[in-house]
């Protein structure tokens, strides 16, 4: 079952609607007493409908649900698609100056504060969820996977498990990284973080800045997937090829 619905998000666009996207497993008709984990992500057009996504390919995350029967919801909410750099200004977590961009007015906390304190309440209380923070989750890529490290580390009272794929770690990535070396987390957080090899050339500043990123947290003691894809690229036909390495790891072992 999707649900699909429109939302407003005050503090980035005022009143103008983006769409929500909400995955309920069907076996929750058959038994109203079932309660789910969920994962909440970013850029929720790019996630189910192919006809939706903005290059035309989706993850393909309703057809991989649906026959895994995984026990989970998924609840995601589009992008700002202003051509402005709409998405980038929301999705990078501090205000930083980028070769290729110029200066990023980062309003990644502004969006996660709606993601934990508006959203994640508007699901618990619409959907059978499991609302404790062992089974909230938080997904994205690219630039969804930078807010994803983002949140998990500085959200970590909400959501215990993260996937970031392909993160756009350069995006103030001084200051990213003081965010990481200094975030108090729980010791049960769960992280999976990816790259392909043929993105982007995999230049040196990505291999760099994943392996750095990966020290500071396995230095932090926490459950660390970190992989790099043979042949992997950055496209959601990619990133829909590493679902069966990314719920696993966000469902093993929960407690």
């Amino acid at each position: 079952m999707l649900d699909i619905f429109d939302v407003t998000v005050e503090k980035l666009t005022a009143d103008r609607p983006r769409r929500a996207y909400v995955y309920v497993p069907d076996e929750a008709r058959n038994d109203p007493g079932l309660r789910f984990p969920v994962l909440y992500m970013f850029d929720g057009h790019n996630l189910f409908y192919d006809s939706e996504a903005t290059y035309g390919k989706s993850w393909g995350f309703l057809e991989y649900m649906e026959a895994t029967r995984t026990p989970l919801i998924i609840a995601a909410v589009e992008c700002n698609h202003d051509p402005a750099g709409g998405r980038i200004i929301e999705y990078c977590p501090y205000a930083c100056t980028m070769p290729d961009f110029g200066p990023v007015k980062g309003k990644g906390k502004a969006t996660m504060d709606f993601y934990a304190n508006e959203f994640k309440p508007y699901i618990d209380a619409n959907y059978p969820t499991r609302p404790e923070r062992e089974y909230t989750f938080l997904g994205g890529s690219s630039m969804g996977g930078l807010m994803t490290l983002y949140g998990v580390m500085k959200y970590n009272k909400v959501f215990s498990r993260g996937a970031a794929l392909s993160p756009s770690l350069w995006f103030g990535q001084e200051k990213l990284f003081s965010m990481l070396r200094n975030a108090r987390v729980a010791p049960d957080t769960v992280l999976y973080i990816d790259y392909g090899r043929r993105e982007m050339g995999f230049h040196k500043d990505m291999f760099h800045g994943l392996a750095e990123t990966a020290a500071i947290l396995l230095d932090k003691k926490i459950d660390l997937t970190c992989r790099v894809v043979p042949n992997g690229n950055h496209n959601e036909a990619s990133w829909e090829r590493q679902l069966p390495f990314v719920i696993p790891t966000l469902m093993y072992d929960l407690p």
